[in-house]
C-alpha cells in the first residue's frame, strides 16, 4: 500500500510535542510491515539546525530525506502564524504525486495542509482519513478561528473523510458528541518505543547525578510542554504539601507559552517548596529515558489531554503514574499501572502519599506497568492501523 501521512510538525522538531513522536513511530511500523509511506510535513527551519544525523537532500518540492525506508518530504514555509504556516509548493506536489498515492493519513486540524491536499483528494478521488489528535472540540484558544475554520477550510476536508482515528476512548466518544457519524470513527491507542525501557535501564543513577538528587529521596516527575493545561502548578502544590520535608519533583518539558516557566518558578518559590523543585527544560531520547530510569512516579494532572503519551512511556519503562480523569490513557492506567485521579490539588496530594506510602499497592502497579505496555506495542498498532486502511479503501 502507498501511504501519503500528512502532518504539520514531524521530526526532529520535537518541541512541538506528542505528535512528531508519534507519527514518526507508527511511519516507520507501517514501513516495516512493507508498505510504502511517504511523510509530507512543513520545514520549521531544517537548515538551520540539522542536528539529528538526517542525510538531507534538495527536491523540487523541499528538503528530501529517507530514514528506516520512510521518506519525508519539508515543503519551505513563505510565512506562519503560531502553528499555521502558508507552503505554496504544495499545490505542485499535490498535482505531480497524488497518483502515486492509494490512501492519505491527515494528523491533525486546524491548518492549511489538509484542506488543501484534501482538496486534491476529492477531485482524484482519493481515499483519506484524519487523525484530529484531540483537536476536534478546541480547548485552549482561538475559540472563534477555530469554528470559523470548520464552517469554511474544514467543511469539506472532515465531511468527506472516509474515517476519523480516535486514539482513545475519551475521544471517541468526544468525536460523536461533535457529530461525528459512530461509524466512521475507528479507535487506534498510541504506543510506545520498545527500546526505551532498555535504555532506561541502561542509564539508572545518570539523571540523579546530573542534577545532585540523593538515591534515598524519591523523585516525582512531570514531563510534558509546559503550558496551563498540563496542571504543572496544580502538581507543585501538591507536592509541597504530601511531601513537606524530603523529595525532588522535576517539571520537565519545554515552554509552551511565553512566561509560563517564570510563573511556575515563582508558584514554587511561594509553595514553600521551592528548593526541591527542579526545572529541567526539554528532555528527548536519551535524557528522558535517563529521567524515566530514576523516577519513582510520574504525574500528569492535566485539565484534559487526548491520549498521553508520556504516561504510557513512563508505563513502559516501569514507571506507575498518576494521571487525571480526563486523561485518555486513564482506561489502560486504573487498577493496573498506577491512579487516576481528579485534576485538582487535594486529589493529586493525596495520590501522591498513597503511592509513596503503601509499598504494596506500588509493587503491584509497577509490575502492572509491563502488562500495559504490551498492549501498546507500535507493530501491533500498526497491524490494526493498516486494517483500519484497507477499511477506509473499500468504504464508499
Amino acid at each position: 500500500m502507498r501511504i501519503l501521512k500528512v502532518v504539520q510538525f514531524y521530526y526532529p522538531f520535537h518541541e512541538m510535542g506528542g505528535p512528531v513522536v508519534k507519527v514518526r513511530a507508527l511511519a516507520h511500523a507501517l514501513a516495516k510491515r512493507g508498505h510504502c509511506v511517504t511523510v509530507l510535513t512543513a520545514d520549521w527551519g531544517l537548515g538551520s539546525r540539522n542536528s539529528h544525523g538526517l542525510a538531507l537532500h534538495s527536491s523540487e518540492w523541499g528538503w528530501r530525506a529517507t530514514e528506516q525506508s520512510v521518506e519525508t518530504i519539508y515543503l519551505p514555509s513563505i510565512a506562519h502564524y503560531r502553528a499555521l504556516t502558508l507552503n505554496p509548493r504544495v499545490i505542485r506536489f499535490c498535482e505531480s504525486c497524488l497518483k502515486e498515492v492509494d490512501l492519505v493519513h491527515f494528523y491533525g486540524l486546524y491548518d492549511l495542509l489538509g484542506p488543501a491536499i484534501s482538496f486534491y483528494c476529492r477531485r482524484q478521488p482519493l481515499p483519506y482519513v484524519i487523525e484530529p489528535l484531540g483537536m476536534y472540540r478546541p480547548i485552549d484558544r482561538g475559540f472563534l478561528r477555530k469554528a470559523l475554520w470548520h464552517r469554511t477550510l474544514g467543511a469539506a476536508f472532515c465531511r468527506r473523510a472516509r474515517s476519523f482515528v480516535a486514539t482513545a476512548d475519551l475521544e471517541q466518544q468526544t468525536l460523536v458528541e461533535e457529530g461525528i457519524p459512530p461509524e466512521k470513527i475507528v479507535v487506534r491507542y498510541n504506543g510506545v518505543d520498545t527500546e526505551l525501557a532498555a535504555s532506561a535501564n541502561a542509564a539508572r543513577g545518570r539523571f540523579r547525578q546530573r542534577w545532585a538528587i540523593p538515591s534515598e529521596e524519591p523523585l516525582i516527575l512531570f514531563l510534558s510542554r509546559l503550558i496551563p493545561r498540563k496542571g504543572a502548578d496544580i502538581l507543585i502544590d501538591a507536592f509541597a504539601r504530601s511531601c513537606p520535608h524530603s523529595g525532588r519533583l522535576v517539571i520537565a518539558g519545554p515552554e509552551g507559552e511565553p512566561g509560563y516557566v517564570p510563573y511556575l518558578r515563582n508558584h514554587a518559590k511561594n509553595s514553600g517548596a521551592g528548593e526541591r523543585v527542579i526545572f529541567t527544560g526539554p528532555l528527548y531520547e536519551d535524557e528522558k529515558a535517563a529521567a524515566f530510569a530514576d523516577a519513582v512516579v510520574f504525574v500528569l494532572p492535566s485539565r484534559y489531554e487526548n491520549f498521553a503519551n508520556v504516561a504510557a512511556e513512563a508505563m513502559a519503562c516501569g514507571v506507575p503514574v498518576i494521571v487525571s480523569d480526563v486523561c485518555g490513557v486513564s482506561s489502560l492506567v486504573e487498577g493496573k499501572a498506577g491512579l487516576v485521579i481528579s485534576p485538582r490539588m487535594e486529589s493529586i496530594a493525596e495520590a501522591l502519599t498513597t503511592m509513596l506510602g503503601d509499598r504494596a499497592l506500588y509493587a503491584r502497579f509497577r509490575a502492572g506497568c509491563r502488562e500495559v505496555a504490551e498492549q501498546l506495542s507500535w507493530d501491533a498498532l500498526a497491524a490494526r492501523m493498516e486494517n483500519y486502511y484497507v477499511q477506509a479503501l473499500t468504504r464508499s
